[in-house]
C-alpha cells in the first residue's frame, strides 16, 4: 500500500457524537541522547521476569568469553556489591549475554554495570524493582517504529521519554525495525532510546518485519528474552509469548505472525496461544490486564483483515474483559470496541478497548470497514500521524492518552472500575 506524504500531518478524529478535527502540528526538536555503546559492551536491555518485584533480567552484546557478569548494588548502599554470572544466549548476530538477578528487594533502585569484571565494565545504569502492591505507575506504548528510525521515529521516542521520565515500562507492538537481519537498523533503534533500554523494562511483541520468511530475527532472543512462562510448544512461541505482573497489572505478550511463523497448521498455532492466554487470564490475580501483539483484531487499513487471528483470540479477550489490547501493523491510529458494549451515553462504553498505533513515519490510509463488518466500531481514527501513548494506572483507574511529538492529545479515555462494574469514558 502506498505511504502517504509526511510534509503535513493530517489528523481526523471520528469520535462518537463528535465532529472531525484536523490539526497541523509544528516540528519539535529533541536532543539526541548518548548511544548505549560503552566500549566493548552495547545494547544493554532490561527484560521483565515473571516477578519483577524481586528479580530482573539484563541482556547485552559484547565479547567477554565465559567471564561475563553483572555487578550490582543497591543505589543507596554501593558497598553491598554483588556479581552475577551471565550466560551466552545467542551468537547468531554477535555474542549476546543474559543474566537474571534474584533475591532483590521490592521497590528498590539498583545501580549496575555489565562486562567481564576485570578489564571491561560498562557505564553505570540504574533500574528499580516493582513494588509488591498496586502502587501507581505510568507506562509507554509504541506502535511500529520500523522506518527512518534516526531521522523520523527517534524524535517521537525522545518526546515520549521526555514527557514521561518516570515511565516504568515500554510496550512495543511489533515492527521495531524494518529488516529482521539488519544490524544497522537495530543499532538505530537502540540509539533512539538511549540509556532507557537499560533503565526500564521493555515488553516487545514481534511483528512481521522481525521475520524473514519463517525465521525470527537472529537478534530477537538475545535482546528480548522471555521469563519462560509462555507456551512450551509451537514455532517460536516459547521465545516470544509470556506474561509478567507489575503493580496491579498483568501484561501479556502474544505472537500474531501466523503468516510468517506458524507451522503448516496455522489455526493450531493460534489456538495454542488462545489456550495459553485463557489460562493466563484465568489465573490473573491483578486488577488490570494489558495484552499486546502486532496484527490488529480489527484492521484499520482498507483491504486488510486478520480473520484467523480474530476467530482464535477475540472470544478469549472478550470473555476475560481484557482492559487494553495494544496493536500495530496498520500504520495509522485507531481505538474502538465491540458495538455490544454501547451504553446510553455515547461517550461511554464497557468491555475491552482495542488500539492500533504507529510511532514511525510510514503511513497508510485508514477506514472502519473491517470494524463495522465484525460488529465493532472505531471510536477514533487518525491518519498520517505519528504517536506515542502514555498510560497511567492508579488503583481502580486507568488513564490513556495518545500524543504527537508536540504533545498534542489526539485521543484520550479513562477506565474506572467500581461497584457498578467497568466503564470506559472518552475524554478529549
Amino acid at each position: 500500500m502506498t505511504a502517504l506524504p509526511r510534509s503535513t500531518v493530517h489528523l481526523a478524529l471520528a469520535l462518537i457524537g463528535g465532529a472531525a478535527l484536523t490539526l497541523t502540528p509544528t516540528t519539535a526538536a529533541h536532543a539526541r541522547p548518548a548511544p548505549t555503546v560503552q566500549g566493548p559492551t552495547e545494547r544493554i536491555t532490561l527484560s521483565p521476569t515473571a516477578d519483577p518485584t524481586t528479580s530482573q533480567t539484563i541482556t547485552w552484546r559484547g565479547d567477554h568469553g565465559d567471564t561475563a557478569l553483572v555487578r550490582y548494588a543497591p543505589a543507596d548502599d554501593p558497598e553491598q556489591t554483588r556479581d552475577v554470572q551471565a550466560h551466552i544466549s545467542t551468537e547468531a548476530a554477535g555474542t549476546y549475554y543474559t543474566a537474571t538477578l534474584t533475591g532483590l528487594t521490592p521497590a528498590t533502585a539498583y545501580d549496575y554495570r555489565v562486562g567481564d569484571g576485570d578489564t571491561t565494565l560498562s557505564d553505570t545504569h540504574t533500574f528499580t524493582t516493582a513494588a509488591p502492591d498496586d502502587t501507581p505507575f505510568d507506562f509507554l506504548y509504541f506502535g511500529d517504529i520500523q522506518n527512518d528510525i534516526t531521522d523520523d521515529a527517534a524524535p517521537v521516542i525522545r518526546a515520549a521519554l521526555d514527557a514521561e521520565p518516570d515511565a516504568a515500562l515500554a510496550v512495543h507492538a511489533g515492527d521495531l525495525i524494518n529488516t529482521s537481519t539488519n544490524d544497522t537498523q537495530w543499532a538505530e533503534w537502540y540509539d533512539a532510546f538511549g540509556t532507557a533500554t537499560g533503565s526500564i523494562n521493555h515488553l516487545a511483541a514481534p511483528g512481521n518485519h522481525e521475520y524473514s520468511g519463517a525465521t525470527l530475527s537472529p537478534q530477537w532472543t538475545g535482546q528480548f528474552p522471555t521469563p519462560g512462562n509462555g507456551p512450551t510448544s509451537g514455532a517460536d512461541l516459547p521465545e516470544t509469548v509470556y506474561h509478567t505482573d507489575y503493580q496491579g497489572v498483568r501484561f501479556v505478550v502474544l505472537n500474531s505472525n501466523y503468516r510468517n511463523a506458524a507451522p503448516l497448521n496455522r489455526d493450531a498455532w493460534l489456538r495454542e496461544q488462545a489456550r495459553w492466554l485463557d489460562q493466563a487470564l484465568t489465573d490473573n490475580p491483578n486488577e488490570w490486564t494489558v495484552v499486546t501483539f502486532h496484527h490488529p483484531v480489527f484492521s484499520n487499513s482498507p483491504g486488510r483483515d486478520n480473520g484467523p487471528l480474530r476467530q482464535a483470540w477475540l472470544q478469549v479477550l472478550e470473555e476475560h474483559d481484557v482492559d487494553l489490547v495494544l496493536q500495530g501493523h496498520d500504520h495509522s491510529y485507531s481505538r474502538g470496541n465491540l458495538t455490544e458494549h454501547h451504553t446510553d451515553d455515547p461517550a461511554v462504553q464497557t468491555g475491552p478497548v482495542y488500539a492500533v498505533s504507529v510511532t514511525g513515519p510510514k503511513m497508510y490510509d485508514a477506514g472502519d470497514t473491517n470494524w463495522t463488518d465484525n460488529d465493532a466500531e472505531a471510536r477514533v481514527q487518525a491518519t498520517d500521524t505519528q504517536t506515542y501513548q502514555s498510560i497511567e494506572v492508579d488503583g481502580t483507574t486507568l488513564k490513556y492518552q495518545a500524543r504527537t511529538i508536540d504533545g498534542q492529545i489526539i485521543d484520550a479515555f479513562t477506565i474506572v472500575k467500581d461497584d457498578q462494574g467497568k466503564t470506559v469514558t472518552d475524554r478529549l
